[in-house]
């Protein structure tokens, strides 16, 4: 697809509750609040401000882009049928994006070259007591390890941090940072999770033409996963 698409971006996974509109590369406008798990209360308002405050209408819009998980529950479900709702009203596809991939986007556009190699990331989702939800992204953003809920300890990503520099980032950082800070690879960013970030890995899918099925695609809770299994281990 040749032309620059203009789509709208939901953000629901965590506490915060954030809109953006973009056209190709830009960022036309953005509408967020943290003020805690409101979501229903804000993100249609949201998006009928942005769409005005940025002269475009939901009819002209190419697609819908959706966080889809791994996070809350509820913002999930709400972010995802607000997704469909106005997919299926428009007849536009659906571009669903991992959130925990969208935080290490986030990352990667805050962080300022120092020189030194260039790092990864571990991107992380606060869960209960000291779980995280994280997954692992290398220094081009593929994903090197899969979602998966960890526990935090002084020994938690130690075979990473052995052999790269590691960004820690997302709303589940601070449980690790106090643990990990005395490791020369580990590196701290304290990103804000934002429907902006998602623009970049939606841009790749949309260019390969890599739509959800608007009818059957579902949040990526993980929790059911884990409840099903143990804790996985697979990023220490």
């Amino acid at each position: 697809m040749t032309k620059e698409p203009l789509l709208l971006h939901i953000e629901t996974a965590t506490e915060v509750c954030s809109v953006a509109l973009s056209l190709g590369m830009n960022i036309l406008g953005v509408e967020e609040s943290a003020d805690g798990n409101s979501h229903s209360k804000h993100l249609l308002p949201f998006i009928e401000r942005l769409m005005k405050e940025t002269g475009k209408c939901l009819e002209e819009l190419d697609g819908i882009v959706v966080s889809i998980g791994p996070g809350s529950y509820t913002g999930l479900r709400i972010g995802t049928s607000t997704a469909k709702g106005i997919a299926y009203s428009l007849g536009k596809p659906v571009i669903t994006v991992g959130t925990l991939e969208s935080i290490a986007y986030g990352a990667a556009a805050q962080w300022v070259s120092d020189g030194l190699p260039a790092p990864q990331y571990i991107s992380m989702i606060d869960a209960r007591r000291m779980e995280v939800f994280a997954a692992h992204y290398d220094e081009q953003l593929r994903e090197a390890e899969v979602p998966a809920a960890v526990i935090v300890d002084e020994n938690a990503f130690r075979t990473i941090l052995d052999e790269h520099r590691v960004i820690f980032c997302g709303n589940g950082m601070p449980k690790c940072k106090e643990l990990l800070s005395q490791h020369p690879n580990a590196l701290f960013i304290d990103n804000t999770l934002s429907a902006q970030s998602l623009l970049l890995p939606a841009l790749r899918k949309w260019e390969a033409e890599d739509f959800a099925d608007t009818a059957y695609f579902e949040p990526f809770y993980l929790k059911e996963y884990v409840a099903a299994k143990p804790v996985v281990k697979g990023l220490r």
